[in-house]
């Protein structure tokens, strides 16, 4: 007989072990996954809806907003799952599928804010070739190579990378609750506050916002 085993699902670590924390997590995850989804979709209806803000360096934002949806849709779905029904398995497909499309949106959202950084750069160091190196191809080149960097990114460190990165950790750095609480700041956080960050700090995009809540409003009124 050979001796072999296969693995059918995983184990996940629990947030809370009653069941009032847990369904006090659920709440904040909710919470948390309801302020992501209505930010990062103003932020998408903006731009989309405003043709003063089709420029490369809201085109690139319009991405981000795409990629921190999609990266948060990921995780919080699952956890609020296992939080509300108090389970803690997932099956060895779905985890696959969850940590292939965690490490493509965010992978591709880092390589997406290098290229929005050398926008910037190229904004203030020679705006006079702005037109030039930052053009419709080239935009769409860019934010397309950003994707593609994460899909390749993914499909390598999932064919379970992550496995190695696991057993090569040191056992004095082991600690459950540290591992719960990092993920969570890595995964969740991010695209819950980006678009506070670019909204607040973006007064062309505040007062895009405002005519478009202003222009629904009337219309109902």
């Amino acid at each position: 007989m050979s001796n072999s085993s296969s693995i059918t699902e995983f184990l996940l670590l629990a947030f809370a072990d009653t069941r009032e924390l847990q369904l006090v997590h659920f709440w904040l995850f909710l919470g948390i996954y309801l302020a992501a989804l209505l930010g990062n979709s103003l932020i998408i209806t903006d731009i989309a809806c405003d043709l003063h803000l089709h420029t490369p360096v809201y085109f690139f934002l319009l991405n981000l907003s795409l990629l921190d949806l999609a990266s948060i849709s990921i995780t919080l779905p699952k956890a609020m799952a296992n939080s509300l029904w108090d389970t803690g398995s997932i099956s060895y497909p779905e985890c696959a599928a969850q940590v292939f499309c965690f490490l493509f949106f965010n992978s591709a959202g880092y390589a997406l804010l290098t290229v929005m950084a050398y926008d910037r750069y190229v904004a203030i160091c020679k705006p006079l070739h702005y037109e030039t190196l930052l053009g419709t191809r080239a935009c769409v080149h860019m934010a397309a190579a950003a994707w593609g960097t994460g899909f390749l990114n993914a499909l390598l460190h999932t064919d379970l990378g992550t496995a190695i990165v696991d057993y090569l950790k040191p056992l004095s750095f082991f600690s459950p609750t540290l591992d719960l609480v990092v993920s969570f700041l890595y995964s969740v956080v991010p695209p819950a506050l980006n678009p506070l960050v670019y909204s607040m700090r973006n007064q062309e995009l505040k007062d895009t916002l405002k005519k478009l809540i202003l222009s629904a409003v009337s219309q109902q009124q």
